[in-house]
């Protein structure tokens, strides 16, 4: 899988795009920026369950997650762009205290209808991201590793996967939320609240691991704008959020919705950091553009 490069002004937009595997490159964006928010009185729940306005239950999502612990996750990135859709799917587990975290990603087949690609084993940390199986000319033993506040998206979708921290602190910048009703969710009934996640608003609010990434995406992306669907249980944990992240372009804007699922709160979670030995240092060979730097 590579990030293909797009334009946002002057400068260039990352956009998740579908190859047998390869480097993903970065460019730089330009920000926007968010609007005010809208929480009326009408819109407070006087259900037992989270209490106060839609965007106050919203933001407090994280606070909810680190003090539940861990979860496991499913997760899935659908990019649609030039008439093509692509889909990536991961599950694993995830520590929210730590902000560490274990997924597998398996990759779609390509567009020659070649078998799918063998997963990508990532660990998530706090300003970093390590693949295993990233990419030709990458042995099998070792690692690359991506520092994630470098990166112009801060990780909201470079690795085909939102960080589940990420994805939880993002709706910090909760704006404009209103409450759809109650519904239910593998069996656990969950509140459907709907709204916009100001990047910016979110960087500043991030807890301190979160905030270099969400710094990084606020001046990436080329809207600070990002909608989203979140659903929270009676306990105000976060069960299922749905982002939707555009990028400008020269021609037909790019879309990516990135859908985490939690579930199994309190599971074990164990994510050994690889050493510095096994951290690949040489060059990824980048599908049909030649090697690209790591």
């Amino acid at each position: 899988m590579v990030v293909q490069q797009r334009r946002c002004g002057g400068g260039a937009l990352a956009v998740l795009a579908l190859t047998a595997a390869g480097v993903m490159t970065m460019g730089s964006g330009c920000s926007g920026a968010g609007g005010d928010p809208g929480d009326g009185a009408g819109e407070r729940i006087a259900r037992a369950g989270p209490t106060g306005t839609p965007a106050a239950v919203v933001r407090q999502a994280a606070d909810a997650l680190a003090a539940a612990g861990s979860a496991e996750t499913r997760t899935s990135m659908e990019t649609a762009a030039g008439g093509t859709r692509v889909t990536i799917r991961g599950e694993g587990t995830y520590d929210f205290r730590r902000q560490l975290g274990h997924i597998k990603v398996v990759l779609p087949k390509d567009a020659a209808g070649a078998e799918e690609h063998r997963p990508i084993t990532e660990l998530l940390a706090p300003g970093a991201l390590y693949m295993k199986n990233r990419g030709a000319g990458v042995p099998d033993d070792k690692w690359v590793r991506i520092d994630t506040t470098a990166l112009e998206d801060g990780n909201l979708v470079t690795g085909g996967v939102t960080d589940p921290a990420a994805a939880a602190e993002l709706l910090r910048g909760a704006d404009k939320v209103t409450y759809i009703g109650r519904t239910e969710l593998a069996g656990v009934a969950v509140r459907h609240y709907r709204g916009t996640a100001d990047l910016g608003q979110a960087a500043r609010e991030a807890s301190p691991s979160a905030r270099g990434a969400l710094a990084a995406a606020a001046k990436g992306f080329s809207t600070d704008a990002v909608p989203f669907d979140a659903y929270l249980d009676d306990d105000g944990l976060l069960r299922k959020v749905r982002h939707r992240f555009t990028f400008a372009t020269e021609g037909p804007a790019a879309a990516v919705v990135s859908t985490m699922l939690l579930y199994g709160f309190g599971t074990r979670v164990s994510v050994e950091l690889p050493p510095e030995a096994d951290i690949y240092t040489g060059r990824v060979q980048q599908s049909g553009s030649g090697p690209e730097t790591p």
